[in-house]
């Protein structure tokens, strides 16, 4: 795809998941669950915030969402966290951490027309986008809109991504990858050395080492753990696949609608970029 323009698919995820992330990568939305009386231990929050818009959904169903997590890792949280919490109770505090978040590290961004118009079109492009086979995201869409401005911001971004992201993991199961297998794919993409990719050298050496076996067998990797050409062609069909699904979220953003939202978005997604954590 060398000298092709970016899809606006790609160029919006590089612009939207700076907004979304702050519930990762930022202390305010931790705190806020873990106030609730979850264990401090990050993972309760991460799994009762982002799966509160499934509701009282059993670990089986979380883990067939979310798609990437290994066989019982899910479990150790859901339904646990909702012996102690709620997911209304969750999805309030993970919205309140979360557009703290955004204030402190945006500073006086924060308070710019930008974020407001931002907001709205994200929420708008959102509405417009279907729901079927986006479990997700359907969860999310029928949430309230949030009417301040920077947690709406942190709503319309998040609708997006997770538009997204239940749109790559139908991508990822049509071409037969699974989601330890996905997290293999991605360091190899990112040059990094397989098993120590952070979401799976916790696992089982034995785990991970069927992962590789069944990669190579399938000729997508080879002997020295690298891509061959045919998990780089796979690689990219997936992302392709993966923009094809996402593109109804912006199809009906008027053209001038949709220049107004990215140029609303990059002071925005620079700054939090350049102000991590």
């Amino acid at each position: 795809m060398t000298g092709q323009p970016e899809p606006v698919t790609r160029r919006m995820k590089r612009l939207v998941d700076p907004i979304h992330l702050v519930a990762y990568e930022s202390h305010e939305p931790t705190e806020a669950l873990e106030a609730l009386g979850l264990r401090h231990n990050y993972w309760d929050g991460y799994f009762a915030g982002r799966a509160a818009p499934l509701g009282l959904a059993p670990a089986e169903v979380v883990h067939a969402v979310f798609y990437n997590f290994a066989e019982g890792e899910v479990a150790r949280h859901i339904p646990r966290v909702w012996d102690v919490t709620t997911p209304e109770a969750a999805l309030a505090a993970r919205e309140r951490g979360c557009a703290a978040a955004l204030r402190r590290r945006l500073g006086d961004l924060a308070d710019h027309p930008c974020v407001g118009r931002a907001a709205e079109l994200l929420v708008r492009a959102a509405a417009g986008a279907p729901t079927e086979s986006r479990p997700l995201f359907a969860g999310l869409r029928s949430l309230p809109v949030p009417e301040e401005p920077v947690a709406r911001l942190w709503h319309g971004a998040t609708l997006l991504r997770e538009y997204r992201g239940d749109c790559h993991n139908l991508a990822l199961a049509v071409a037969g990858i699974g989601g330890t297998e996905s997290h293999v794919l991605r360091a190899l993409a990112d040059g990094a050395p397989p098993l120590a990719d952070g979401r799976v050298s916790h696992l089982p050496a034995e785990k991970l080492a069927a992962v590789l076996d069944g990669l190579r067998a399938r000729g997508l990797v080879d002997a020295d753990d690298r891509f061959t050409d045919a998990g780089r062609a796979l690689r990219e069909r997936i992302e392709q696949l993966t923009d094809d699904l996402d593109a109804p979220a912006y199809a009906h953003l008027e053209p001038a609608d949709l220049d107004e939202l990215i140029t609303a978005l990059e002071p925005l997604a620079t700054a939090l970029t350049n102000h991590r954590h």
